[in-house]
């Protein structure tokens, strides 16, 4: 089992910057990719950012493409996203997940229990 933990998120005023952190624990093995969903209210969940275990490959929905970043610490088996420039549709909980024995976040096996962001116009 793998247990994952957000945490940073919180009120922004539209144009300002909040930073997420998610901490991974238990059977990881070696080779897993991270990376954020987020479900606004009334909306099904949608992909955010992704990021494989080389911390190289990385992937972006097209609405936070030039405003987020995507990063990982392998010595602490934690993932970050810095989200700048924040926008009122931002809005959301944001949900951590993680899929073992991959380079791509395509079908996570793990997902953390969520934390939100709202951004005020």
């Amino acid at each position: 089992q793998v247990q994952l933990v957000e945490s940073g998120g919180g009120l922004a005023q539209a144009g300002g910057s909040l930073r997420l952190s998610c901490a991974a624990s238990g059977r990881l093995f070696n080779n897993f990719a991270m990376g954020w969903f987020r479900q606004a209210p009334g909306k099904e969940r949608e992909f955010v950012a992704a990021v494989g275990w080389s911390n190289v490959d990385t992937d972006y929905a097209d609405s936070v493409k030039g405003r987020f970043t995507i990063s990982r610490d392998n010595t602490k088996n934690t993932v970050f996203l810095q989200m700048n420039s924040l926008k009122p549709e931002d809005t959301a909980v944001y949900f951590c997940a993680c899929q073992v024995f991959t380079e791509r976040l395509t079908d996570p096996d793990y997902w953390g229990q969520g934390t939100q962001v709202t951004v005020s116009s």
